[in-house]
């Protein structure tokens, strides 16, 4: 029994300490081509075993295919793998999987429709029968789930799931298949940030268990919060690798880029002039008739940007739907430019001078089997610059597209390149050269950088500041607070479908939030 002078028991220590350990990953001269587009360049890079390893870059820069490698989507075309100091050769997800190897994508891997439990038995059965598989599984999932925080109702429909708990789901699946090295592909990028710091606490747990996580993403200063080491990859090439306390985002930022990177919003006084987009007591239900936007008004003027800042699911998405004509409100008007348009569709408000830029790139921005060009084109099909009557002249778009690539900075500049195989963060880009190059009276902006790296995020931010500055109006959504405080003139909370406060950017977070919890600092205070 421990006396009171000794010190604290420590847990017990892992069979092999980590330092002792072969590395879990060794990539040894690396290369990879797509065509004519070299994407990995001879990689050498050490992954320790029992860390949490963070690989970041910019969009296109090679970190997924490296991983896609390693986890059986792609082969390399030369060079070597090393899992646990063996050299594998891995050319199928299922060979990776054998190899204790679990990859959790961007775009989740789930059938919507079935299950947590069917979709985490899929392709694991184990036997003809599923009713020991289902009731194996079952107390796996329990044991997984009292372990590492991963609790998520076994029997729900992951169609009616958060965000966060369908990636509860998809690491509950690479942990049922008995991975050790669990690969994240930009974890965050569709967490709150309450869903955020509690990913972060399951991979300190799965850590703590001698798991080792590789964490691919744009988010610095998430890199900074969980990762043990980082390393930086660079048109191809790794160029950097540091222990995490060792560098500074700023370090990482330039190390990213080739170049140093405005961190901070460069961004004068607004100059607000005439309301140019405007919302009155907007009404907003779904078909069950619950209530999504509840009594909004709003105005925003030219040469401003006003931000909505709210935890995601609190009526944002369904309120630029609205205005954007793919939803119909149940009472309330919409106007832009003194105009209602709450009776118009899409492509109507679309000529009237409003640009759109969809939350989800996938569901309403593209058309992942067309070519960029082709994407470039949607709603656009009538543009002069390439269209004459029924006639379309392809030269002048391919022209025009290359043109908006390259002030864009889309990777690979390749117009006829099926959009689904640009990364997310391209696919990104293409959007915004879209929608916010064109000569428009107004914007509504949803997520605009999400997925994005930092290059990338900044090069997005000085368009928005200057179409603000050339006497737009932007409507701006995001889930990320500290782009709103930096982008917005002045900024709007939401909290279950209503308006809860207005403040300016330098409002404290601390109150920013109270208001997006649907408290005033006030009403915090009387219920002290």
């Amino acid at each position: 029994m421990q006396g009171p002078d000794q010190p604290p028991s420590r847990p017990k220590a892992p069979e092999a300490p980590a330092e002792r350990r072969p590395p879990a990953i060794e990539f040894v001269g690396i290369d990879k081509w797509f065509g004519t587009n070299h994407a990995n360049r001879a990689i050498d890079l050490t992954i320790a075993a029992g860390s949490i390893h963070g690989l970041v870059g910019e969009n296109g820069a090679g970190k997924s295919t490296l991983m896609s490698i390693l986890y059986g989507f792609y082969r390399a075309d030369r060079g070597e793998i090393r899992v646990n100091g063996r050299r594998v050769d891995i050319r199928t997800s299922a060979q990776a999987i054998a190899a204790g190897i679990g990859m959790v994508h961007q775009q989740f891997m789930l059938v919507d429709t079935m299950t947590v439990l069917e979709n985490v038995l899929l392709g694991a059965e184990g036997s003809m029968t599923l009713a020991p598989a289902e009731k194996r599984a079952r107390a796996v999932l329990a044991r997984l789930a009292a372990d590492y925080e991963l609790e998520v109702d076994p029997d729900a429909v992951v169609g009616d799931l958060s965000v966060g708990e369908q990636q509860r789901v998809e690491i509950l699946k690479t942990l049922y298949r008995g991975a050790e090295i669990l690969i994240l592909d930009e974890p965050t990028a569709v967490l709150t940030p309450s869903e955020v710091e509690h990913l972060f606490r399951i991979l300190r747990r799965l850590q703590g268990e001698g798991k080792t996580v590789v964490v691919i993403t744009h988010k610095l200063k998430e890199i900074k919060a969980v990762t043990d080491e980082v390393s930086v990859m660079r048109k191809g090439e790794i160029v950097a690798t540091w222990p995490t306390a060792a560098t500074s985002v700023e370090a990482l930022a330039e190390a990213m880029v080739g170049r140093r990177v405005l961190l901070e919003v460069e961004k004068g006084p607004s100059v607000p002039g005439a309301v140019v987009l405007s919302v009155e007591h907007l009404r907003l239900t779904d078909g069950r008739g619950v209530v999504l936007v509840d009594d909004v008004s709003l105005e925003v003027r030219a040469g401003e940007i006003v931000g909505i800042a709210g935890v995601a699911g609190n009526g944002q998405s369904e309120l630029l739907e609205a205005i954007a004509g793919i939803r119909r409100a149940v009472s309330g008007s919409i106007r832009l430019g003194g105009r209602a348009i709450g009776d118009l569709d899409p492509a109507e408000i679309r000529d009237l001078g409003l640009a759109h830029i969809p939350e989800d790139r996938h569901r309403m921005g593209l058309v992942l089997a067309f070519s960029a060009e082709e994407n470039m084109m949607l709603g656009h099909q009538g543009d002069p610059r390439w269209a004459s009557g029924l006639l379309l002249d392809k030269a002048a778009l391919r022209k025009a597209v290359e043109a908006d690539f390259a002030e864009f900075d889309v990777r690979p500049p390749d117009p006829t390149l099926r959009t689904a195989l640009f990364s997310g963060g391209n696919q990104q880009k293409i959007i915004i050269a879209r929608e916010i190059g064109r000569d428009t009276r107004a914007a509504i902006v949803g997520q605009p950088t999400r997925g994005v790296d930092i290059g990338a995020i900044e090069a997005i931010h000085r368009r928005l500041i200057a179409m603000r500055d050339a006497g737009r109006a932007i409507l701006l959504v995001s889930a990320e607070l500290d782009e709103i405080r930096s982008l917005a003139d002045r900024i709007i909370c939401m909290c279950q479908g209503r308006i809860t406060g207005e403040c300016r950017p330098e409002t404290s977070e601390a109150e920013i939030g109270l208001m997006m919890a649907g408290l005033s600092g006030r009403g915090a205070e009387a219920r002290a």
